[in-house]
C-alpha cells in the first residue's frame, strides 16, 4: 500500500451505504484494516447500563468504523475527487484530480 490518499482532519463525501451523499471529517484512519471514522457518520448506538463511572446510564452515539472505499475527498466545492500525487518544489503533495488544486493535508 502507497503513501495514504486520505488522511485525519480530511472532509470526505460517503459514496455508498445507508449515509451515501454525506460529508464529514475524518477522525481516524486505521490503514492495517482499510477502515476509516469519519463525524457524524456510520452512528452506532450502544444503550449503557448505569454503572459508578456513569451513574445515568443511557444511549451512547459513537460515530463506527467503515471502509475507506466508501468515502472519497471533498473537493472545493463539496463534491467528491479523486487524488493524486505531484512533486511540488522537491516535495510530494496530494492533487485533486477534478479541479487540480493541492489538498492540503
Amino acid at each position: 500500500m502507497g503513501a495514504a490518499k486520505i488522511k485525519k482532519g480530511d472532509s470526505v463525501v460517503v459514496l455508498s451505504g445507508k449515509d451515501k451523499g454525506r460529508t464529514g471529517t475524518v477522525l481516524q484512519v486505521q490503514p492495517k484494516d482499510g477502515k476509516i471514522v469519519v463525524e457524524g457518520v456510520n452512528v452506532a448506538t450502544r444503550h449503557r447500563k448505569p454503572t459508578q463511572a456513569n451513574p445515568q446510564g443511557g444511549i451512547d452515539r459513537i460515530p463506527a468504523p467503515m471502509n475507506i472505499s466508501k468515502v472519497a475527498v471533498a473537493d472545493k466545492d463539496g463534491k467528491p475527487t479523486r487524488v493524486r500525487f505531484e512533486t511540488k518544489d522537491g516535495k510530494k503533495v496530494r492533487v485533486a484530480v477534478k479541479s487540480g488544486e493541492t489538498i492540503d493535508g
